[in-house]
């Protein structure tokens, strides 16, 4: 097995890897990208055989031809390790969010989030996730958090930030697989009962209390079928943080939310994504 590898700018590592998407079939057996640095991106693309190789090759010069390929070989013995060397530690603000291979490199004294790369959301390396984080870093510093709401947690990872800043949660979590793996990372992050994971689609459990902090980190659709259900769950002078729509979508989440009387408070962009900090009327 190969893993050939590149860095630059945003959108030449952006139009790589998505010029794999629609390859039927893809010389690659994996491709992923992520900031490795500020301003600075990478793509990883494993491959089998030298034919891929070359193929995977192609695909990357024809959709981005500034970026500079760098091919290596990965023993078999190997491989899933050296994948997880290519997530690395993601900061956001107070927050670092890494799985095992790396939290143990980490020194100083930011809060430390355990998540393993697997198949429910939210490593931290999106730059959705991250916009969230870095709303709830912003919040801390200007009041405690008590009781926080994440809808669609994915992994969990919102939910358990806010938890080890002594805020107590529910997390709701429609795809029962990704709700198992989020209550396995609320248990190695060691945060007690502070975080009570749901499969389901939860609407029962969100009328029972507000919350002053209510994440929904989704898809456009859903934010704007969920605006009601959202809009009624955060408490007087709370806050919604939504996330997982692009720049242009924004205007229609906006008129969704700010015609139930949402302030809108900040916005946050990472790569192509959009993160809104709304606050609800006191």
């Amino acid at each position: 097995m190969r893993i050939l590898s590149a860095s630059g700018t945003l959108g030449a590592v952006k139009a790589a890897a998505l010029a794999f998407d629609g390859l039927d079939p893809s010389p690659a057996d994996a491709v992923s990208w992520f900031e490795a640095a500020p301003g600075r991106f990478r793509i990883e693309v494993y491959v089998h055989s030298a034919q891929d190789e070359d193929s995977a090759r192609a695909v990357i010069g024809h959709a981005a031809p500034d970026l500079h390929v760098i091919g290596e070989d990965v023993r078999d013995a190997d491989w899933v390790a050296m994948a997880l060397d290519g997530l690395p530690a993601v900061e956001a603000g107070r927050f670092v969010v890494a799985g095992a291979h790396a939290l143990r490199r980490l020194r100083g004294g930011r809060t430390r989030i355990w998540i393993e790369a697997s198949e429910a959301f939210g490593t931290g390396h999106h730059g959705t996730t991250r916009g969230c984080l870095l709303a709830l870093d912003a919040l801390l510093r200007r009041r405690r958090v008590r009781h926080v709401l994440d809808i669609g947690a994915g992994s969990g990872v919102l939910a358990i930030a806010a938890a080890k800043a002594g805020a107590r949660g529910l997390a709701i979590e429609i795809d029962p697989r990704a709700a198992a793996i989020a209550a396995v990372n609320v248990r190695q992050n060691k945060i007690g009962r502070r975080v009570r994971v749901i499969a389901g689609d939860g609407a029962r459990h969100t009328a029972q209390r507000r919350y002053d902090l209510v994440f929904a980190n989704i898809l456009m659709r859903p934010l704007i079928r969920l605006a009601p259900l959202i809009a009624r769950a955060v408490a007087p002078g709370g806050t919604i943080v939504l996330s997982g729509l692009l720049y242009k979508q924004e205007p229609l989440v906006r008129a969704a939310y700010e015609n139930r009387g949402m302030i809108l408070h900040r916005r946050i962009r990472r790569e192509s994504w959009s993160t809104l900090v709304y606050r609800a009327s006191a």
